[in-house]
């Protein structure tokens, strides 16, 4: 038996909508997605396969809500927006649902009506992608995770650079549960970056306190940058070197 049956008939057996609940359970389990009471936003999110799986590893203890323009049928404990999720009215009801902290995690499973043209096909699920990620930027927190499918070729890397300036690291997966001929990868982008700085930024700050490994800590708009060999009262120029969630580095410029 094809593979592809054996995840087709698990998902009847299982009670899940559909076969490609097994691609979410999979790339939880390479990525750690989801965690017990993380609030989770799945766009294009019908029938509800990754809704249902979303529940089950939030432990019923966090928000799942999918949106889509299409119906979804029920699914306990879950909320819905039925919705165009590049739309402000749309953005602004999913905020809502998430609250002031922004999601843990959004979810994109869309994928284009085929033509059968690869290049077309290829592109279409990118222009899909692209707006998955920039819908995820309005709604995630700092430290969220993104994670969005997307057909390979020549214009994922240029994807993958924009996501990579919005998150701590961004990785290509490729789920077991993905059809044979399938074309279909995921980029899973980790710690959503909402930093005033971005590494290689060059800026002028001051040194108000000393860390506990005992490099300078410098605020900018409420942001902690470390920068070794500095002492509190200094006014520096630094180049910020990494950023993370809360805080990043930076090096004295001399």
């Amino acid at each position: 038996m094809a593979r592809k049956d054996d995840y087709y008939n698990r998902a009847k057996q299982e009670g899940y909508r559909s076969r490609a609940a097994y691609k979410l359970k999979q790339l939880d389990e390479t990525a750690g997605l989801i965690s017990r009471g993380d609030t989770v936003v799945d766009l294009g999110a019908a029938p509800g396969g990754w809704l249902q799986v979303a529940r089950e590893l939030t432990a019923d203890a966090g928000i799942v809500v999918g949106v889509d323009l299409q119906r979804i049928d029920a699914v306990e404990g879950v909320e819905t927006v039925r919705g165009d999720m590049t739309e402000d009215e749309t953005k602004a009801e999913l905020r809502e649902i998430v609250g002031e902290g922004g999601a843990d995690v959004v979810l994109s499973d869309m994928a284009p009506n085929m033509t059968g043209e690869y290049t077309l096909d290829h592109a279409r699920s990118v222009h899909l992608a692209r707006q998955a990620f920039e819908t995820a930027l309005d709604l995630l927190g700092s430290g969220g995770d993104l994670a969005v499918k997307v057909f390979e070729g020549p214009d994922v890397a240029d994807l993958r650079e924009e996501m990579e300036r919005e998150f701590e690291y961004v990785r290509a997966v490729h789920p077991e549960a993905s059809r044979d001929a399938s074309s279909e990868l995921y980029l899973v982008a980790k710690g959503r970056l909402t930093a005033p700085v971005r590494a290689g930024d060059t800026l002028e700050v001051g040194i108000e306190d000393t860390g506990r490994e005992g490099d300078g800590i410098a605020k900018v708009e409420g942001f902690t940058l470390f920068v070794p060999g500095t002492e509190p009262g200094e006014e520096v120029r630094v180049t910020v070197t990494d950023v993370k969630p809360r805080f990043g580095f930076a090096e004295r410029v001399e």
